[in-house]
């Protein structure tokens, strides 16, 4: 299997009621590029096995990690670690790219589709 995909013409998985994403994954990273819709609040919650950066490209989003809290805007970027409790609200809607590791499985909507396997055959992807 080609270890190119392109989203041009792949319509974004609804994983939320208000979140639409777009993904791909290989052996040790996923990436994402995630759309909420204006008003959109992810609840306070953590990640056990997964680290988390992401990549405002558009819109705005309030984000707390721990005790801190920023307004991200286009180009802002953050990094949530594995365990660390963090919640999201978008006001306006926002698009960023985001980056998991190791690959949670419950982000990817097409298994056949969306996953590039090297020589570890997925076998650091966690169930979440």
């Amino acid at each position: 299997m080609s270890a190119f995909r392109t989203w041009k013409d792949v319509e974004p998985w609804r994983i939320f009621p208000t979140v639409d994403l777009h993904a791909i994954a290989g052996d040790q990273v996923f990436l994402g590029r995630v759309t909420y819709e204006p008003g959109t609040t992810v609840q306070r919650h953590s990640h056990e096995h997964t680290e988390q950066v992401m990549l405002v490209l558009d819109g705005s989003v309030l984000v707390t990690i721990g005790d801190e809290m920023r307004e991200m805007g286009p180009g802002d970027v953050c990094v949530v670690n594995r365990g660390v409790e963090h919640e999201l609200h978008s006001a306006i809607g926002v698009t960023f790219i985001e980056a998991l590791a190791p690959v949670p499985l419950d982000h990817i909507p097409d298994r056949d589709r969306d996953l590039v396997l090297g020589d570890l055959g997925g076998s650091l992807h966690v169930e979440r």
